[in-house]
This record gives structure tokens, C-alpha cells and sequence, in this order.
């Protein structure tokens, strides 16, 4: 080697002695390598004003791998449920660019029903608790791949299993390796005659410690650089961790094999898809296999190639009985054995939709990082127990649709939920399809289809609001509910109700209520089609360039998540938010990539807003959106349901929650079924649990709303003491005339 050359690799080497305390400051299996991907949910609020129950605060740590203990913790990942306290002790983490110490966080408990009343203190003190932010749980690791290739790993630790699990392993990879400090000379040596006579790579002299820093920490290529970083690294481990700490953490992370087009890491869940057990359980040929694998984990797959694999497994065998490590007659026996698998699928929770979501983002911004094999660390905005709760919601449904009809049970019945932050648009839960029947179309994000009566609403913005240069309409306006035709360059077009029916005349508050098609026609005709696509587009819902009249119906194409990021104007003071599936992206060490900045654009004024969301009130309390309705809540929904019945819709807010369901077949095909009923069970299943489950602080009444009484019949203005007065709600300035007795005879013009 050149004097440059080995100066280069010298400076080198400096640099990475240095760096490896802060690569690995934390325990080593929390800590992830420079050429690993990690993708993390958002913390989890903890408000006061909840009930533990509401909150799924024991599903959340459940899900966390929290243990229960019977008095107040004194380890991270330990809590104590009582009467009148919830103890945490919450475990180090990283989350919104910090790191966060394991801290023990306790809760104040009302006794009678589990309320969250505020903070408490070791001394019994109690504390505030009005704001999110203050107290969190720490983020649900979502997967660790951006792909959704990996199957989950089931972590054990090293006193579960047998000895002879990690014996074999020993004997396969390391058998010097509680003897060497992370390199081990005898091995390099071995190697090096081996590949010498030989001439060409037959052995490796490797060490577990630097295959496992190679695996996590190092990319592929192969060079002297790197070997040179390998075994440094490999030092500086051993000097810091515990030989079983570092043993565990190579059995919980080395890679084995692909099953079923999921890549297979850590003995635990190796366990799992070839044997169907636990690695507490595994017999000493099982063990042999599973340590044979490793060297060629696709060439010696048990699966493809079980003859390789078996003899792989008696050499092991034979090592350990070399090693004394296994007796000459279990030995015989575990030889004897054949190669019986149990196979299990494995599986991944990874939202898989969510993530192709998250992929497509982390690539524009890190892609050239990803491409050199270097890892991520991904936080995202999801909530994993929503996601769950709306994924169960997603699933028994359209089994139950199946179930009840047949004829759906032959065709591609498919579903989508999307579901956001109504404060900030972050996405919440998010379904792209059945999670029974996985496939890689994203129908949240990818499929465009009519979204019907969900636009309504969109109408009535611009009608409450300009109106185009008329005088404004209000929910008492008398509405024309008569047969309508309208002539256009390609023929008439005559809108006709759901129902086939006609009133004559009705209030707008009743015509959104009841969704009827044609008096909402008239309400857009009268103030301008142009102003009311102005709206649309400003919603953020695609015209063509040319739009139809039908568009006020729905008679465009929109896909669930794009329906859903307009409805966040109606659960806001008349902004729309842009969803957000991340907030933040970092390198594996913590330094920033990217960090989301919100965007919103006003679209609507607070009072005009205001005043819709309370005519949507009414879809619920009385109209075609009424499954929705839920004692407590305060729901502004709307229901959807296009031509010959193809599409399903059900979009609204509750609390602090936007979500919007789609039900439909892939081909097109009608569905037959309305959206109160295909689509609005779903989103009612699934409020019921995130309603209560997030904090929110809404916007209040505007301070341009005003309460007025009418006569329901004229739409006229009246005094409350008036025997058929109606309250409603108008804006200042936008108010119908007064009812005089001199001209009792003539109500609110009809708007036609």
C-alpha cells in the first residue's frame, strides 16, 4: 500500500473511532445502523378529560410491550393501573428531533369512571394537564423497511432460549467468539490459507460482532476501507456492551431468508414461519437448520433446497459435537432427523398502503441517501391503535356486506379510509384497500371515483358566502323542488331526485339534509356555476376545464384522500389542510433531513364555514346521514351515492377527527347499495373509538354567526314567542326579511 493511501486509511480509521460513541450511545439493539431503516408512528397525547378507556391507554402500551406490575414502576416499560393513579415509567425514545430520557409519568385518575384529571406527582401532587404536548407515550415502531418486505420480528431475549439455540449459531459462525474482543486473529489467519489454496473467497474470517455492524451498519461494497471500518467498530462494540447483550442482539436482527416474498430476521420470528413455535421450544436439530441457514440464507433455504440445508445441519451438528457443545448421542439423533418444516406465513402490521405513501415521500427527499444503501429514520403522523381500530372497522364490514350479499361475495368488493387530524391534516389511519385481501393499489390515494351528494356542501360555501353577485342564501332560503330541465351545447340535461319525488318548495337546510339532487341545482344556477367551480377548485377538487352543470352532484372524479383533505375546511375555521403522512426525516444518527411544514389556504370565511358544518348537523340528526348519529357527539356528515348505486361515500368530522369511507367495486360495476348503508357503518364504527381517543379543542361559534327564530312555512323572520317560531342560525348581514302582518302573504322568494 501507498504512503497516501495508508495515510488516507489512517484518517479514516480516526474518524470512525471517533464516531462510533455517538453511533452507539444507547442500548445496543435500540440503536440503529447507519444502513438501517426505521419507521415510527407519532407520540400519543395523553390530555386530560379522557377516560383510560377512551384513550385505549391499555391496548397503547400492550402494543409498546409494556408489562403490568402490581405498585408503582421502577423500570422503563413497566406501568401500574389503579383506582385513582396509571403509573408510566416511559422508555427512552426519540421523537420530534429529541431524545428522551426513560422517565416514570403518572396520571391523576377520577375513581368512578377512569377520567385522566391531570398530572401526578411521586409526592401525591397534581398537576394540569390542558394541553397536548406536555404528556406523551413514546412512538410505535410501524416497520423497518419502506417497502413493507420485511416480516415483523419477534424479539427474544437470550435467557429464553435453549443453549443449544445459540450454541449452534456459535458453532456455525463464531466459536472463539467469548474468547476473542470483536476480531479474532485465529479466524482471519484460517481464512486467509483457506481462500490461498483454494485461490478464490472460500472462507471468512468474520466475527458475529462484525457481521452484525456489516448488517446494520455498513453497506454492502466490499473494500479495505470498509473491512477496516468493520473491524474497528467490532473494538469499540465489545469494549462497551456485554458479550450477551451483543450475542442477543445478532440473533434478533440476522437475516433468514425470504418466505412468501417477506424477508425473514431474528431467530424469533425464524421460529415462528419455519417451525410454528417459539424459539423457547426449538429442539437441537431445529437450532442446527437455523444456524446452517445463515451462511446462504437463500441458497440454503429449507424450502427451496432442503437437501443442502440438511447437510449444512449435520456439519453444524458435527461441530458442536467437535466443540462438545452436544453430546455423540443427541447428536446421532438430531442427524437422523429429516428436515420438517411447519411453515407458517409470515406476517407484517405494517400499513402497507401508508407506507408505499411514505416511501414515495422519504424518496424525494432522501433518495439519493436510500440508493447508496444508507438508512432512514422516518417519523410519521400515523396513530398505530387507530390504524388497527380502522382497519378491523374496514374488515368486518365488508365481510359482513359478503355475508348478507351474495352477490357481492363473487366480485371485487373493495374499501378505502382515510382519516385526519382535523387541527393540523395530519393522516391518522389510513386503508387503501381490504386488509384481508392485500394487493398493491391504493384505492385512499389512486383510485378516481365519483364522489356524488359528498360535494354538497361545497355548493352551499360559495351560496352562504359571495354567491356570485346575488344576495346571499341562508338555511331558511326557500328552495325550488320541482321537475328542472336545462339546456345545453350536447342536449338537455334534467336532474332528478334519489327518490323520483318532488315538494314543491323547501327550505336548504331540509334540500342537504334529505340530499335532494335538484333543488341544490338551482341553488348553484342562481349563484353562478363559475363561482361554484371556483369553489370546488379551491377545495382542491379537480374540474375539467369545461365542467358540466352535473359537477354540483358529484358527477367529477376524486379519490378518498383527496375528499377528505377538502373536508378538513369544514371541521376548520374555512381552511383547507394539505394531509401530512410524515413529520419528520432523519439519518439513522439523528441528524435532519426533512421536517413537514404545514400549509393550509383559506377557502371559506369562519362564519359561512360555521354555518354549513351546522346544516350538515342536521344530515345527521334527521337525513340521509343519520347512521352517524352518536349521543354526545357534535357530527357534521354527509353521505354519497353515484349513479346506478356504483360508489359508497360517508365524509364528516366528529370531534377532533376528519374521515372519509369509499365502498365500490374494482371493475365498476354497480354496487347497489346507498352510502348510509355500505359505507356510513364503517365510518361510524370506526368514530367511535377515534372521537374519544383525540384531543381536540375546536373552533368556537364565529363571532358573525347570529341566532334568529323564523316561521318554518314563509322562512320569514319572527319573535320567539311565536307559536311556530324555528330557531336557525344566519350570518350578519344575511338575514331573511322580517314577517309584518300587512304582508304575511309573501314568504322569501323561491330561489329557482
Amino acid at each position: 500500500m501507498s504512503t497516501a493511501a495508508t495515510s488516507r486509511l489512517l484518517t479514516s480509521l480516526t474518524v470512525i473511532v471517533l464516531a462510533v460513541g455517538a453511533a452507539w450511545s444507547g442500548g445496543l439493539e435500540e440503536e440503529q445502523g447507519r444502513s438501517e431503516t426505521r419507521v415510527l408512528s407519532a407520540p400519543y397525547p395523553l390530555v386530560a378529560g379522557r377516560t383510560v378507556s377512551e384513550m385505549g391507554l391499555l391496548e397503547r402500551l400492550e402494543r409498546l410491550g409494556y408489562r403490568r406490575v402490581r405498585e408503582r414502576p421502577d423500570e422503563p416499560g413497566e406501568f401500574f393501573y389503579g383506582h385513582e393513579r396509571f403509573w408510566i415509567y416511559r422508555s427512552a425514545h426519540r421523537a420530534d428531533g429529541r431524545d428522551h430520557a426513560a422517565s416514570l409519568i403518572g396520571l391523576a385518575l377520577r375513581r368512578s369512571d377512569g377520567m385522566v384529571l391531570g398530572a401526578a406527582g411521586v409526592d401525591g401532587s397534581r398537576h394540569d394537564l390542558d394541553r397536548p404536548g406536555r404528556l406523551w407515550l413514546e412512538p410505535e415502531l410501524l416497520a423497518e423497511s419502506l417497502t413493507a418486505d420485511r416480516a415483523d420480528r419477534i424479539r427474544i431475549r437470550l435467557d429464553a432460549l435453549p443453549e443449544h439455540a445459540w450454541r449452534s449459531l456459535l458453532a456455525a459462525e463464531d466459536t472463539r467468539f467469548f474468547q476473542h474482543s470483536g476480531i479474532d486473529a485465529r479466524s482471519i489467519a484460517r481464512a486467509a490459507l483457506a481462500n490461498i489454496k483454494k485461490r478464490g473467497v472460500a472462507q471468512g474470517g468474520s466475527t458475529l460482532t462484525q457481521q452484525l455492524i456489516k448488517n446494520r451498519d455498513l453497506t454492502p461494497k466490499r473494500s479495505l476501507g470498509r473491512k477496516a471500518s468493520e473491524a474497528v467498530r467490532a473494538l469499540a462494540i465489545e469494549a462497551e456492551y456485554d458479550k450477551r447483550e451483543i450475542l442477543q442482539a445478532y440473533l434478533n436482527q440476522v437475516y433468514y431468508g425470504h418466505v412468501d416474498g417477506l424477508a425473514v430476521h431474528g431467530i424469533g420470528t425464524a421460529t415462528r414461519v419455519y417451525f410454528s413455535k417459539s424459539a423457547s421450544r426449538l429442539s437441537l436439530a431445529e437450532s442446527a437448520l437455523l444456524a446452517a441457514i445463515i451462511q446462504g440464507p437463500n441458497r440454503l433455504s429449507p424450502v427451496r433446497h432442503p437437501e443442502r440445508a440438511k447437510d449444512r445441519r449435520d456439519w453444524v451438528l458435527s461441530r458442536m459435537e467437535e466443540l462438545e457443545w452436544a453430546g455423540a448421542d443427541e447428536v446421532r439423533r438430531a442427524k437422523r432427523a429429516p428436515v420438517k418444516l411447519r411453515l407458517e406465513s409470515p406476517d407484517t402490521a405494517a400499513p402497507r398502503d401508508f407506507l408505499s405513501w411514505v416511501n414515495r415521500a422519504t424518496r424525494e427527499e432522501a433518495g439519493d441517501r436510500l440508493d447508496r444503501g444508507r438508512g432512514v429514520r422516518v417519523e410519521t403522523t400515523l396513530d398505530p391503535y387507530l390504524q388497527h381500530v380502522a382497519e378491523q372497522a374496514v374488515s368486518s364490514r365488508l365481510h359482513g356486506l359478503r355475508r348478507r350479499e351474495r352477490r357481492l361475495s363473487r366480485v371485487p368488493l373493495a374499501a378505502a379510509l382515510v382519516a385526519l387530524d382535523a387541527s393540523n391534516g395530519d393522516v391518522l389511519a389510513y386503508v387503501g384497500g381490504d386488509p384481508d385481501r392485500r394487493d398493491d393499489f391504493d384505492r385512499a390515494r389512486m383510485a378516481e371515483r365519483q364522489p356524488g351528494s359528498t360535494v354538497k356542501p361545497f355548493v352551499l360555501l360559495e351560496a352562504l358566502g359571495d354567491c356570485g353577485a346575488r344576495q346571499p342564501l341562508h338555511a331558511a332560503s326557500r328552495i325550488a323542488d320541482e321537475p328542472l330541465r336545462i339546456d345545453l351545447p350536447s342536449g338537455p340535461w334534467e336532474p332528478e331526485n334519489a327518490d323520483g319525488r318532488y315538494r314543491g318548495e323547501i327550505d336548504l337546510r331540509t334540500a342537504l339534509a334529505e340530499s335532494r339532487n335538484v333543488p341544490l341545482v338551482h341553488v348553484a344556477r342562481w349563484c353562478g356555476w363559475t363561482e361554484t367551480a371556483g369553489v370546488f377548485e379551491a377545495a382542491g377538487l379537480d374540474l375539467p376545464d369545461e365542467p358540466p352543470p352535473s359537477f354540483v352532484l358529484g358527477s367529477i372524479e376524486t379519490t378518498p384522500l383527496r375528499l377528505a383533505r377538502a373536508y378538513t375546511i369544514l371541521s376548520t375555521q374555512g381552511d383547507r389542510l394539505e394531509p401530512v403522512p410524515a413529520r419528520r426525516i432523519e439519518t439513522p444518527s439523528g441528524s435532519r433531513i426533512w421536517r413537514s411544514k404545514k400549509r393550509k389556504r383559506r377557502v371559506a370565511s369562519p362564519a359561512v364555514t360555521y354555518l354549513v358544518r351546522d346544516m350538515m348537523r342536521s344530515a345527521v340528526a334527521r337525513g340521509t346521514a343519520n347512521v352517524a348519529h352518536a349521543e354526545g357527539w357534535d357530527v357534521a356528515a354527509k353521505t354519497g351515492s353515484t349513479s346506478e348505486l356504483r360508489d359508497a361515500w360517508f365524509a364528516g368530522h366528529a370531534g377532533g377527527v376528519v374521515t372519509v369511507v369509499w365502498v365500490g367495486i374494482d371493475d365498476g360495476s354497480p354496487l347497489g347499495l346507498p352510502g348510509s348503508a355500505a359505507a356510513g357503518p364503517i365510518w361510524s364504527e370506526f368514530m367511535k373509538v377515534a372521537v374519544p381517543a383525540r384531543p381536540y379543542a375546536g373552533p368556537g361559534v364565529p363571532r358573525r354567526v347570529v341566532e334568529k327564530y323564523i316561521e318554518p312555512d314563509t322562512g320569514l323572520l319572527v319573535r320567539k314567542r311565536n307559536r311556530r317560531a324555528r330557531k336557525e342560525l344566519f350570518r350578519e348581514g344575511a338575514l331573511p326579511p322580517r314577517d309584518r302582518f300587512w304582508r304575511a302573504d309573501r314568504p322569501v322568494p323561491v330561489v329557482r
